[in-house]
């Protein structure tokens, strides 16, 4: 099979992560895959900021999670409350990615972007996940003018990468493939 639809319909959310970080190489490639997404009007307006410090990554996970414990969506207040979830799955490498807020589709362009870094990862044997959650970090307007994103930008999701801790039952779900109609 092709390589690339190959790593397409290998890729899974991973959850468990190695301890060790990735290695440069390897995480330049993944974000270069992020830059080469296509985007409207050839706005590019994406910004990556990679964390790979242990306590800022957890610093995050645990200010996310003080937040999300006062939802009020059960689901994400319990997932706040319950000290076993780590919402960046313990992660070595988490990307902040940002938009340029005066782009014409911003958040299209940058889930695009992540998008291809994830592909790229799994092409390359790195485990990844996106990561909605630590949109609650983002409410906290200090704390996200500490990580250094341009002005004029929107922080919106995450990516977290590395190692996978385990290989096994990596299988893909089941998939309705009754989602497609033709008009000849």
């Amino acid at each position: 099979m092709n390589e690339i639809l190959n790593a397409i319909k290998n890729r899974r959310s991973i959850r468990s992560y190695e301890t060790e970080q990735i290695d440069q190489k390897d995480l330049d490639l993944i974000l270069e895959a992020g830059i080469y997404a296509p985007t409207a009007h050839n706005d590019q307006p994406w910004h990556f900021t990679v964390i790979q410090n242990r306590e800022k990554i957890q610093y995050i996970n645990d200010k996310s999670k003080e937040l999300m414990s006062k939802s009020n969506v059960e689901w994400i207040k319990n997932m706040g409350i319950n000290p076993k979830v780590n919402i960046i799955y313990n992660a070595p490498t988490l990307i902040i990615v940002s938009g340029r807020k005066d782009a014409v589709a911003p958040l299209v362009d940058c889930s695009a972007a992540i998008e291809n870094m994830l592909i790229a990862a799994e092409s390359l044997n790195i485990g990844s996940v996106w990561l909605g959650l630590v949109r609650f970090f983002f409410e906290l307007k200090d704390e996200v003018e500490k990580l250094g994103i341009p002005e004029n930008y929107e922080p919106y999701y995450g990516l977290a990468l590395g190692y996978k801790a385990d290989t096994k039952n990596l299988t893909a779900p089941k998939r309705n493939l009754n989602v497609i109609n033709y008009i000849k």
